[in-house]
């Protein structure tokens, strides 16, 4: 199956050279390239790509606004020359960051891990209903990983490392991808990095919670509806 994908990229020779990169990949399928954010909605609205590689400094509205204003935006890759996005980027949960100019080989990194993503939300597994476990690809093995089992989940860029008393198992996924694939009334996100288990609370130190053998922060802004969530269930 083919990944549609689109670019968003204001300079005509950095948009020729994706195009170009693009087409040496089999897997992936260009449905639309365009200079600014008001074209790439006008695609994203007709052709439901599933990756795109967004510029951020553009005109009129940067890729960083254009992708907030999405609602379920699709697999996002940055291409820019401002290394210094990075970390926006990563709370963005985007799959790679390319700092122009970028090698064929650093291009082919970040769309193998946009592959490995697509393979991941689009498995079986992930399409049933699951009631009490979740399925995550661990080591190239699909591992079942039972809710009760999780103390807590930490972010590390692409990646997550679900962290069990069994062990740690880290896999390629973004914390927003691993939220939605959770029960809400079992697990809650205190921070950017973290997902707890509500049933795994200690308790809660200043702004700490105490998940026993490990003490998670959380975002000091969302402070009293954190604790109003895990005191009032």
């Amino acid at each position: 199956m083919k990944i549609k994908t689109i670019i968003v990229e204001d300079e005509p020779l950095a948009r020729e050279g994706l195009k170009s990169y693009i087409r040496e990949i089999d897997f992936l399928d260009l449905v639309g390239s365009c200079e600014n954010a008001l074209e790439a909605n006008n695609i994203i609205s007709s052709e439901n790509p599933e990756l795109m590689f967004l510029d951020i400094q553009m005109p009129k509205i940067t890729g960083l606004d254009f992708l907030k204003s999405l609602k379920k935006p699709p697999m996002v890759i940055f291409t820019t020359a401002y290394p210094n996005y990075a970390l926006q980027g990563f709370e963005l949960d985007v799959i790679d960051y390319l700092v122009k100019p970028y090698s064929f080989d650093r291009f082919l990194k970040a769309v193998n891990k946009a592959r490995e993503m697509f393979q991941l939300k689009n498995q079986k597994p992930f399409e049933e209903n699951f009631k009490d476990h979740i399925f995550l690809k661990v080591d190239n093995i699909l591992k079942r990983i039972n809710f009760e089992e999780i103390l807590y989940i930490e972010g590390m860029e692409n990646y997550i490392a679900v962290h069990t008393h069994e062990g740690r198992f880290i896999t390629l996924m973004t914390m927003k991808n691993m939220e939605e694939l959770l029960p809400s009334r079992d697990f809650l996100r205190v921070h950017k990095t973290y997902i707890i288990s509500r049933a795994k609370v200690k308790g809660i130190v200043g702004n700490e919670i105490d998940m026993g053998m490990k003490k998670i922060p959380f975002s000091r802004s969302r402070r009293n509806e954190i604790i109003e969530a895990l005191v009032g269930g």
